[in-house]
């Protein structure tokens, strides 16, 4: 027999719950919370009652409390898919984003057809900085939603989030290509098949594969973005080549002998360089390489580097890089901030040379060590004008005969750009005088200045 007084308290119970229910739906959240938590005390359905409270609060912008009652329903119930999937938005939310990942992963192992949970997991990941985590749970769920846009954009966005836009056309920068295969060759020829490769900063693993046509049986690559190294692998893997190239997605400070190389490497491939040389910390990973990863004798491509420029004027650039009278007021204090470099191109932009080519800075890399340096250069003036920096390229010494540069009068399809290495302000120049400047670098970048 049903005892009347259970039946009251449950139809009491489901009472308040439709009226919690009812005021939520009319957006009186408040009273909908109070009601909720009436429903709780009853012990009334908590399982249901729950994430409805959790998602109120959430509503509400009240995370910690929205936590407490997802972690509640998992107190009954540690597998509730949904549970962990909120509770894992709502860390990530708070901004404990461990936790949010361990929970996310934890939320698709119980429901691992759910592509909304594995999508939120790679968001989460991406956010972390775990981009190629990332960016395989973002295929996870393609896969299991092939026609989802949004996760489409999301894995093309991650995968050219990761490659600079000059990468693509430096790759296909064929006098680049040439340059150093023809260097390639030549080392390989010298030192024969067995000499051992070291490719540092392999990007897609294209000068591993020079090495390997060339006939090198053992090249050891590495890349630091684990993304691209991951499709470096598979690109020497399509090409043929998996058996002789190994890709390793680390920094070269991180392989060692004995380790990732069985033995110091006979021949470095490195193409690290950036536009100015150094921003890519080209000379502590060549005096790293020397110090413990390179035979004595080995061979270095490229085996120089030289920072070449000449003095420009140009109202076009100028405006990039000095300010001083707008809308009637003084803001020239302000080019102080102005940066010093600034990327152009040779072929595009408006620029007027006001001398004749010079060698700014040299680069031996296969120097074990190099310190900073600053020296003066005196710069006989051509054409008069007002100067108001140097435009600055490369020229790249890769083998007996074998160079190239990003030359601005004669470059206009690859990734290199040239820089303008802009003065703290104009100075006007008169042909037949010289300027005279300091040269030299702080080991991470050019130093480029006007002397009094």
């Amino acid at each position: 027999m049903t005892d009347p007084a259970s039946t009251d308290h449950l139809n009491a119970a489901r009472a308040a719950l439709a009226e919690a229910m009812a005021l939520h739906e009319q957006g009186d959240l408040e009273g909908a919370e109070a009601g909720y938590r009436h429903v709780l005390a009853q012990g009334y359905r908590a399982t249901d009652v729950l994430p409805l409270l959790a998602g109120l609060l959430g509503r509400l912008t009240r995370p910690e409390d929205a936590l407490a009652a997802w972690d509640q329903l998992l107190g009954i119930e540690p597998d509730h898919a949904v549970a962990l999937h909120e509770k894992g938005l709502t860390l990530h939310w708070l901004g404990r984003t461990a936790e949010a990942i361990a929970t996310l992963e934890r939320a698709c192992a119980v429901d691992p057809d759910n592509a909304t949970a594995i999508g939120n997991l790679a968001v989460v990941l991406a956010d972390a900085g775990r981009n190629l985590d990332a960016l395989r749970q973002f295929r996870r769920a393609l896969a299991l939603q092939p026609d989802n846009l949004h996760l489409r954009h999301q894995v093309r966005r991650l995968g050219s989030s990761s490659v600079p836009f000059w990468h693509i056309p430096m790759m296909n920068d064929a006098p680049r290509n040439d340059a150093f295969e023809a260097a390639i060759k030549a080392a390989i020829a010298v030192t024969g098949p067995d000499a051992r490769v070291l490719d540092i900063g392999a990007g897609s693993g294209l000068l591993s594969l020079m090495a390997a046509r060339a006939g090198a049986r053992n090249v050891v690559a590495c890349e630091m973005e684990p993304m691209i190294a991951e499709m470096a692998q598979q690109i020497v893997a399509l090409n043929g080549y998996a058996d002789r190239i190994t890709v390793h997605a680390r920094p070269s400070t991180e392989l060692a002998v004995g380790a990732e190389l069985d033995a110091p490497a006979d021949i470095l491939v490195s193409e690290i360089l950036s536009s100015d040389l150094l921003t890519e910390k080209v000379l502590d990973t060549f005096e790293d390489a020397h110090r413990r990863l390179l035979a004595p004798e080995a061979i270095v491509i490229p085996r120089a580097a030289s920072a070449m420029g000449c003095l420009v004027a140009s109202e076009n650039l100028a405006d990039y890089s000095f300010v001083g009278e707008v809308s009637g007021f003084d803001l020239s204090p302000f080019t102080a901030f102005a940066p010093q470099r600034l990327p152009v191109h040779g072929t595009m932009t408006g620029w007027e040379r006001l001398s004749d080519d010079l060698e700014l800075v040299r680069l031996d890399l296969t120097q074990k060590k190099h310190d900073a340096t600053l020296a003066r250069l005196n710069i006989p003036v051509t054409a008069s004008g007002r100067a108001i920096g140097i435009v600055q390229w490369m020229h790249i010494d890769l083998w007996d005969g074998v160079s190239f540069d990003n030359h601005p009068d004669r470059y206009t399809d690859g990734g290199w750009l040239q820089i303008l290495h802009s003065f703290p302000e104009p100075i006007e120049v008169e042909a037949g005088q010289t300027l005279d400047i300091a040269v030299g670098h702080d080991r991470i970048t050019l130093i480029l200045l006007p002397l009094a």
